[in-house]
């Protein structure tokens, strides 16, 4: 992309989550509530260790298209993992590539272990025309 920007130079914060041994009706809540299209499936109180994602099309795919029943089905029964994640100083190109090459559409963003931010293919393209301007300018310098 020709920038010096990384992952968490645009990650989303906080990530919204659901923990484990919720059901799929508590993750659509949380999805409803808080506008957004997927919730970071974790465990643990203080430290957050992200183990899945669930997205609307899983909810759409795994449960209601099967006539299952959301207040029954537990979150880690449809959770898509293993997690593909990415770290906060990682290009914007490096977490396109790879969403691109994983056939994923939102990446979580881990230190170490620790869950702090969420990056997603609209967060790169929200940001894209700023970058084109960043590459035109350093053009014109040159």
């Amino acid at each position: 992309m020709g920038s010096d920007l990384r992952v968490e130079d645009i990650m989303s914060q906080p990530v919204i989550t659901v923990h484990i041994g919720k059901t799929v009706k508590d993750a659509a809540s949380v999805m409803k509530k808080n506008k957004v299209g997927s919730v970071i499936v974790v465990e643990g109180k203080k430290v957050k260790r992200a183990k899945g994602i669930i997205t609307e099309r899983d909810i759409v795919h795994k449960v209601v298209a099967l006539g299952k029943d959301a207040k029954s089905i537990k979150v880690e029964d449809i959770m898509s993992k293993p997690l593909l994640c990415i770290e906060p100083d990682a290009t914007l190109e490096e977490a396109a590539r790879a969403m691109r090459q994983q056939g994923v559409k939102r990446l979580p963003v881990l230190k170490g272990d620790d869950l702090i931010g969420i990056i997603s293919e609209a967060d790169i393209l929200r940001i894209f025309p700023a970058v084109i301007d960043l590459i035109e300018e350093r053009a014109a310098i040159l």
